[in-house]
């Protein structure tokens, strides 16, 4: 598997005083909020209306990483206890599969791969930001019912979970950076700018977005360093109303436990897509033992497939007829019963070699999800700088998912055990998906889905 990458990015547009707006409405002497209060800094000028675009994308890979070793500074919380950590890993997986079925519905019939955890969390540092009902839209839209959950709570949370993800392992390359791209004349609160750095280890970085171009190329530079290559030109359009863009970017790189052996991928087998076209593609394949069973409520097969290191995929197979009722169901505790429910088995399985890859506009979609104010008139996002006024302009995913039997020990280690099995060996199940199937990568320590999708056309990249 290649890279999924995943970042947001919060781009602040400036409606300036001018019959040149582009057709924005002119905004006369606004303060705090719309006008409602004086500026904190005592300016003679009019304060200026900003834009907020976010983006996000994503980057992960399934081969060799390189050894990197370093002690975990922050203990897994334990799956009965309740904790601040634990209510965000659990509602972080609600929340994934309520964008997963939104998504769905905005690209029927194509591949579906994003980040939730990327996108989770840049709404989480964007909240730091914002205020009264903004604010809550933003938190309730993730889940928590701030009724019940203290704010301090939720932030706890989204630290402890970014610790998590960046703490280096020798078997797992698993790395969420966030960074914030600030125009030069921007004054950020001061209680904002310490948040973002101590709870989410952000970079800032002071940006002339006076030149769009060069700016656009600094943060697309910054992404596609930070993700490898795998993530490219994420930043698009940017224009001279651009004030501040705030990107997270995640990187997965690993090795499967019981690797592929290239030698016994077949070159072109038949691939399913929709009920009568087949495309052909190249299926790799192995008899090994894997954790493995049928959910007969869902009627689905579920193959769970361990990295080295903490990671795991889950394969989803729904009987054919039956993805609509599996993507329904799927919540938090539909994933801890397969997890749990799950069991080592040997299997003949099939699975394609595929590279495939997906970009959204989410300002299209967050609203739907509850997100509202935080992208009209009414957005408050005065927590990141009193003087101007901000609103969410855009909000862009990028994601890009190669799923393969690479890796610097996958022909040693498969070919000493890929062996034909005498007539009295071990009986075992063979599952193949050559149709459309659920993928998911998780973090084991946090029970995070790192990613999500669905492949509809793995030629389709």
């Amino acid at each position: 598997m290649r890279s999924a990458g995943g970042r947001g990015e919060i781009k602040v547009r400036r409606e300036l005083q001018s019959s040149e707006c582009q057709g924005l409405p002119t905004v006369q002497g606004q303060g705090r909020r719309r006008g409602t209060h004086k500026d904190v800094f005592g300016s003679k000028m009019a304060s200026s209306l900003y834009g907020v675009l976010f983006a996000v994308g994503l980057c992960a890979p399934i081969y060799c990483v390189s050894p990197v070793n370093a002690p975990s500074r922050y203990p897994h919380p334990s799956s009965t206890e309740s904790t601040p950590a634990s209510l965000v890993y659990s509602l972080n997986t609600d929340f994934a599969f309520r964008l997963y079925r939104r998504l769905v519905l905005e690209t029927p019939s194509q591949n579906v791969f994003f980040s939730p955890v990327s996108v989770s969390t840049s709404l989480a540092m964007l909240s730091l930001g914002a205020h009264s009902v903004t604010k809550t839209q933003i938190l309730e839209s993730l889940g928590f019912n701030l009724t019940h959950t203290p704010e301090s709570d939720v932030y706890r949370g989204f630290q402890h979970l970014v610790h998590s993800l960046t703490v280096p392992s020798k078997d797992l390359a698993l790395k969420m950076r966030s960074a914030l791209f600030v125009k030069k004349e921007l004054q950020l609160q001061a209680n904002f700018l310490g948040n973002v750095k101590r709870l989410y280890e952000a970079e800032v970085f002071s940006t002339d977005f006076s030149n769009p171009s060069i700016a656009q190329a600094k943060i697309n530079s910054h992404v596609k360093k930070k993700t490898q290559g795998k993530v490219v030109d994420i930043i698009q359009g940017l224009d001279l109303l651009t004030a501040m863009v705030l990107v997270n970017h995640i990187f997965f790189k690993a090795k499967w436990e019981k690797p592929f052996y290239p030698a016994y991928t077949r070159k072109n087998f038949p691939f399913l897509v929709g009920k009568q076209v087949t495309v052909h593609v190249p299926m790799m394949h192995q008899k090994e033992q894997f954790a493995f069973g049928m959910d007969t409520e869902l009627n689905c097969f579920v193959l769970q497939m361990d990295y080295k290191g903490d990671a795991a995929a889950f394969f989803v197979l729904p009987s054919k007829g039956k993805m609509r009722q599996l993507e329904q169901a799927l919540s938090a505790r539909t994933l801890r019963k397969w997890s749990h429910s799950l069991q080592k088995r040997w299997i003949e399985v099939f699975i394609p070699k595929f590279s495939i890859s997906a970009s959204y506009n989410l300002e299209t979609i967050l609203p739907k999800m509850g997100i509202q104010n935080a992208f009209d008139k009414n957005a408050d996002f005065s927590g990141i700088t009193k003087r101007d006024s901000l609103q969410l302009s855009k909000a862009t995913h990028k994601a890009v998912l190669d799923v393969s039997e690479e890796g610097t020990e996958a022909a040693a280690a498969t070919a000493t055990k890929f062996i034909v099995r005498s007539k009295d060996g071990p009986s075992y199940f063979t599952v193949s998906f050559n149709r459309t199937f659920l993928i998911m990568i998780t973090n084991k320590a946090t029970d995070s889905i790192l990613f999500l999708g669905k492949v509809e056309n793995p030629t389709k990249s």
